[in-house]
């Protein structure tokens, strides 16, 4: 993700939300409004699909940012880049909130399916007389490519949002960790059938997208591993986390500022015992959440997370 990020540049901020584009973008642009024309087409429509399929998902991440600052998360960035978008969302560690802050991006989609099918059959209706007849062609694109895109959203497979889904509602009944392991195992899997699959067909773009989404869902099963070894550790009585309200794990999970080795930041006043190092910080295991740490007053854990 972090190489994603590299190479984007911000093109606009609404609302306390900063919408960078990649580069790479641009090129398959290019690319893809090159394809779509032909001789009895002008390049103008090509254009304004491309564009629409942008305005689309731009719509789509800014349901999902949305969404999740109404559940009191955290959505200050949209990505946009050849694959699709990302809206980098922290909602609350509760499944419902996870599930709204997913959920409302395909419902974007869903609220665009009538709007974009009237506008195209009224265009028909209006005839060629009223409406150009490579403008109605374009508006029934558009809105076969919104419905593409909502059915492809959905399918159950994590990292698409159909496989969040999935994952936010088994966490109700089998934990976050068990959850996020079950939907990234189904995803890693539908994702190495989509490889085979697009191979099969020499298809190497489709390949490449479900590459990335087989990348993803391996690392939600990991991480998966990785929150259910937590949940079963011990925890620290007397303080929650000030951000989620959890309870902190109880044992050196938190590592040194300076010289990174495992301390617990609630003992010896955060001082690690191998460099001499006062904690500054604590960051909560469950939600990522970071809280200062007050090393001037004795009741400093008190005052950071409130018991």
């Amino acid at each position: 993700m972090g190489l994603i990020q590299g190479g984007a540049f911000r093109i606009f901020r609404i609302a306390g939300i900063n919408v960078y584009l990649h580069w790479t973008w641009l090129l398959v642009a290019a690319y893809s409004v090159q394809t779509r024309v032909n001789a009895n087409r002008p390049p103008i429509w090509a254009v304004a699909e491309y564009l629409a399929l942008f305005g689309i998902v731009l719509l789509h991440e800014f349901g999902h940012a949305f969404a999740c600052r109404s559940v009191g998360g955290k959505a200050e960035r949209i990505m946009l880049w050849p694959l699709g978008g990302i809206a980098f969302v922290e909602p609350p560690p509760r499944p419902g909130a996870v599930l709204w802050s997913i959920a409302a991006g395909p419902l974007v989609n869903v609220v665009l399916v009538p709007l974009l099918f009237g506008g195209a059959v009224a265009a028909d209706v209006a005839g060629k007389e009223v409406i150009n007849a490579g403008a109605s062609e374009c508006i029934w694109t558009i809105a076969w490519i919104n419905l593409g895109l909502l059915i492809f959203n959905l399918m159950p497979f994590y990292p698409l949002d159909g496989g969040q889904i999935l994952q936010s509602m088994l966490w109700f009944a089998v934990g976050r960790g068990r959850s996020l392991q079950i939907a990234g195992g189904i995803g890693a899997l539908a994702g190495a059938a989509m490889i085979a699959g697009a191979l099969s067909f020499g298809d190497i773009f489709l390949a490449v997208i479900a590459g990335f989404l087989m990348l993803q869902a391996w690392n939600g099963v990991r991480t998966g591993k990785i929150l259910r070894q937590m949940e079963s550790l011990p925890r620290r009585e007397g303080v929650h986390c000030p951000s989620c309200g959890e309870r902190p794990v109880l044992g050196r999970v938190w590592p040194c500022e300076r010289c990174q080795r495992p301390i617990d930041v609630f003992e010896n006043d955060g001082v690690c015992t191998h460099c001499g190092h006062p904690a500054q910080r604590a960051i909560c295991v469950h939600c990522g959440r970071t809280s200062p740490l007050d090393h001037t007053r004795h009741d400093k854990v008190v005052e950071a997370w409130p018991a």
